[in-house]
């Protein structure tokens, strides 16, 4: 996958298409599987790249996430949301993922790259105003539990409502809305000198 695949939004396949493609995949439709995979890879590829901060390890979960997928579509209920329980697999494969790194104390790499402006006329205020607002986010992102930067991507990155992001993380509604209001503090403390 490139970079601009990770950035681009991702919208899913309308409800009743979805719905179809889940029932010919659970009957062993090959090809609407990978329709399925179409309509979220990029959406899983972004949420574990944003949640671990390394591409391999992105790329990994990302296998790891649609091989699950494949092996338990038969005991998917189709009164649930598949995005709700395909992010709930990649969510868990994530913390797990976390969870190994922080006992083997892996550093993960840097979350932020800065773009180049190739103009000649660089603004040095705004170039020097970037660095230090990236020097901020970062500091809040890495101050963040695992929890609350799932919450917080799930809801800003892919717009997913309280109850979803709470189904997902196997938690109520209240507490993912709760989660996400310490995050959005956090982010105003640090970044009040910007907004």
């Amino acid at each position: 996958m490139t970079e601009a695949a990770l950035e681009g939004q991702i919208s899913p396949a309308p409800v009743v298409e979805e719905t179809a493609l889940i029932k010919a995949a659970q009957e062993g439709d090959q090809e609407a599987f990978e329709q399925l995979v179409r309509s979220y890879d990029r959406a899983v590829l972004r949420l574990a790249m944003n949640l671990l901060r390394s591409p391999e390890d992105a790329r990994d979960v990302y296998q790891e996430a649609f091989l699950r997928v494949y092996r338990n579509l038969g005991s998917f209920r189709l009164d649930s949301s598949f995005q709700t329980w395909l992010y709930r697999i990649v969510t868990n494969l994530c913390l797990d993922h976390l969870r190994r790194r922080k006992v083997r104390r892996e550093e993960p790499p840097d979350p932020i790259e800065y773009a180049r402006e190739e103009r000649a006329e660089v603004d040095p205020q705004r170039t020097l105003l970037s660095k230090e607002l990236g020097a901020r986010i970062r500091q809040v992102l890495g101050g963040l539990t695992a929890r609350e930067r799932t919450v917080f991507e799930l809801r800003h990155y892919h717009g997913l409502r309280l109850k979803d992001i709470g189904d997902t993380l196997g938690t109520s509604e209240e507490a993912a809305k709760n989660c996400l209001f310490r995050v959005t503090q956090k982010m105003r403390v640090a970044l009040g000198d910007y907004v």
